[in-house]
């Protein structure tokens, strides 16, 4: 089936890109009203619109292996970043803070750009911090990335925390207050637990995919899609081919055996160098759109079609499943799942529906 027909009157609502790094990182002026997926990046004005995508969380991710008071500062820079591309694309892209905002960008046919702060060590242990990062216009804290914050424990770091301190469940009645949404990816399972022993908000996971079928630290247990379910929540199934298969998992295990190996900063060009080589020696075990379709039935499955989206992390990894190649390949997707039998309603719901719905309850 063309997947351009399936998602005809349909735009997806995703819930993580990582651009703003990619494009930081770069340091080059690049022209997004041009199709550039020469360049290696997945995303682009012209690629998002064929990919149907209709509103757009951007990362405003700052690695956390920076000091947390240099995090706090970069973070309110990824800020600015994503609003000088919508100051410069403003035809295609309007600053988006809530639910109206959002469906005003669409009645526009612009992509409504929200922000997500992606690890809570930018927050510097500090609610003030959280209430200004706020202002500004981010609408989702990602409680951890990979390493665990002095408040909350990383499913990728050594239990410090017991899931939250003290602190850590101030920060999620913060965010309640705030009208925030309390990101779950990247977070251990204890803290996945204790935020939504804490929250009064619907559960939200920003791109993580089901651990029954790929046993990935980072993906989310049949426990939790059960809360998930009972909270009213959402979980954005993420395209990462890590998080898909346990054959890639174990092959991403064995590329960070290799980078914590490798003598140089991880973002020097020594290092990637030596990272791409090894890449090029050892290939990825093959995902396809099919792979990420099956975490989207398992999420359906175990916790309803009210709690399944998209979170595609598109230009937050290097490899990508066979048929998802970019912000394109949206419409590959809900092709595949109508062949499996789900129906218009039902594929709006994932695209759109229900992760407007939990961001609406939550930030207004």
């Amino acid at each position: 089936m063309n997947g351009s027909v399936v998602l005809d009157g349909l735009l997806v609502m995703d819930g993580h890109n990582d651009l703003p790094w990619r494009l930081r990182v770069r340091g080059a002026d690049v022209d997004l009203s041009t199709d550039l997926s020469s360049t290696g990046l997945h995303t682009d004005l012209p690629r998002l619109r064929r990919g149907g995508v209709g509103a757009q969380f951007w990362s405003v991710y700052v690695p956390n292996d920076r000091p947390e008071p240099q995090a706090a500062v970069q973070v309110v820079e990824q800020v600015e970043l994503v609003r000088s591309l919508v100051d410069r694309y403003p035809s295609a892209l309007a600053l988006a803070t809530n639910a109206y905002e959002v469906e005003r960008a669409r009645s526009t046919g612009r992509i409504a750009c929200l922000l997500g702060a992606e690890g809570g060590h930018c927050l510097d242990n500090s609610l003030v911090v959280l209430r200004s990062l706020h202002k500004l216009g981010i609408r989702y804290l990602t409680l951890t990335h990979s390493r665990n914050t002095d408040w909350a424990d990383s499913a990728t770091d050594t239990p410090a925390s017991n899931g939250l301190s003290t602190f850590g469940r101030e920060v999620v009645r913060e965010l309640n207050r705030l009208g925030m949404l309390c990101d779950l990816s990247h977070v251990s399972d204890q803290t996945m637990h204790a935020a939504l022993d804490t929250s009064a908000h619907p559960a939200f996971f920003s791109h993580s995919s089901a651990r029954a079928l790929c046993d990935h630290r980072r993906n989310v247990p049949d426990d939790v899609l059960l809360r998930v379910r009972d909270s009213g929540g959402v979980v954005m199934v993420t395209f990462v081919p890590f998080f898909l298969t346990n054959a890639c998992r174990e092959w991403g295990e064995e590329l960070a055996r290799v980078e914590d190996a490798i003598a140089a900063p991880w973002d020097s060009p020594e290092f990637l160098r030596e990272r791409q080589a090894w890449m090029d020696a050892n290939p990825s075990p093959p995902t396809t759109v099919r792979d990420a379709a099956d975490h989207v039935e398992h999420v359906r499955a175990v916790a309803g079609v009210d709690a399944v989206g998209l979170g595609g992390d598109f230009d937050g990894t290097e490899i990508v499943p066979e048929g998802l190649p970019d912000v394109s390949a949206y419409p590959a997707l809900l092709a595949e799942l109508s062949e499996r039998g789900w129906s218009e309603p039902e594929l709006r719901k994932l695209a759109w529906d229900n992760t407007m719905r939990v961001f609406k309850a939550t930030c207004g």
